[in-house]
């Protein structure tokens, strides 16, 4: 169903980081097929550093955790002000259901298999038959059925991004860098501790490692540092901000991490290569995909269960025992060509 090329359409994905990202291509692939539409956007402040000064974006409407109903209720006076010809809730939950209801747009699209009833302020809603979170269907493949639906021809995964300045300049002397950024936030997506040391410990001499994560994550960074004994290793934990991750990852020979916001960063800043290790959660679902992009799961059989803690009888998060460092190291090799 084509667009008038004149449409202002409204995109609604409110968090996280990584699931805005994966939204991104639904505007790259609007934008390449109607470049005069005004492309707008809804996002709650920690999602939006990929979205404020992009170029795709027209207008951007931030809603401040701190200030959440105040910011709300703002946003969607704002909103009704605009009259917009369409809204697209790729959120699929009632807070951004809501927004898409009362937003006074003529066509109010969703698609199938959300949660939170999210579909009864819908107009529109697109029949996949699949479920929001399917394990075997990509979300950014499922947000792009919103621009097949809206007539898009060219529905390639491609990652438009803000221009990031930053301060930090690594001295590789020479050497290839290979970023680990180990953090995540359930506690079962991260890997053990002494699987990270053991990929450091084989490769701190002939290659430059680099360790990001935030100021929370220094506790799991110092602590995998202690199985390390010298080589060449710069650790950035708490030092960096986002768009000096980007400028990092995207000038790393490898990015190792777990499904997390640093896989999905970076991936949409086009890094060489990235090794991605799923436990929890699905490598079809979330993964970096592309060329000398690869994804390690866990071969649990409860793996991938989807849930932030371990629901088995002993929460001993039996999945991250899974991956042995050996199978990182081997793909490392490979990508070195050593």
């Amino acid at each position: 169903m084509e667009l008038k090329s004149n449409s202002k359409i409204l995109i609604i994905r409110l968090s996280a980081l990584g699931d805005s990202i994966h939204t991104l291509p639904l505007a790259s692939a609007l934008k390449k097929q109607y470049p005069d539409i005004e492309l707008d956007w809804v996002v709650e402040d920690k999602a939006s550093a990929f979205i404020e000064n992009n170029p795709l974006i027209n207008q951007v409407y931030i809603i401040r955790r701190k200030n959440r109903l105040r910011d709300y209720l703002e946003v969607i006076k704002q909103i009704r002000k605009k009259k917009y010809d369409i809204v697209l809730d790729t959120q699929q939950l009632l807070k951004s259901s809501v927004i898409m209801g009362f937003s006074g747009a003529k066509r109010k699209i969703t698609l199938d298999g959300g949660r939170e009833f999210s579909f009864i302020f819908a107009n529109e809603i697109i029949k996949t038959g699949r479920k929001q979170f399917d394990i075997n269907y990509h979300v950014v493949k499922r947000n792009l059925d919103f621009a097949k639906y809206l007539g898009c021809k060219d529905l390639e995964t491609k990652f438009i991004i803000p221009n990031f300045d930053t301060t930090i300049n690594i001295q590789n002397n020479g050497k290839k860098v290979i970023v680990i950024a180990p953090a995540t936030t359930w506690d079962n997506k991260h890997w053990m501790i002494e699987g990270w040391s053991e990929v450091i410990n084989k490769f701190k001499d002939r290659y430059k490692i680099v360790i990001t994560g935030s100021e929370k994550d220094k506790a799991l960074t110092d602590k995998i540092l202690e199985q390390v004994d010298g080589g060449d290793i710069l650790n950035l934990t708490g030092q960096t901000q986002l768009s000096d991750l980007v400028n990092i990852y995207r000038n790393a020979e490898i990015v190792i991490s777990p499904d997390s916001g640093s896989a999905h960063i970076a991936w949409a800043s086009g890094a060489k290569c990235i090794i991605t290790l799923f436990f929890a959660t699905s490598a079809n679902r979330t993964a970096p995909y592309g060329d000398n992009y690869y994804s390690i799961s866990s071969k649990a059989l409860c793996s991938p269960c989807m849930k932030k803690h371990c629901s088995q009888k002993n929460k001993i998060n039996n999945c991250i025992g899974q991956i042995k460092s050996d199978e990182i190291i081997n793909i490392v090799k490979k990508v070195m060509q050593e």
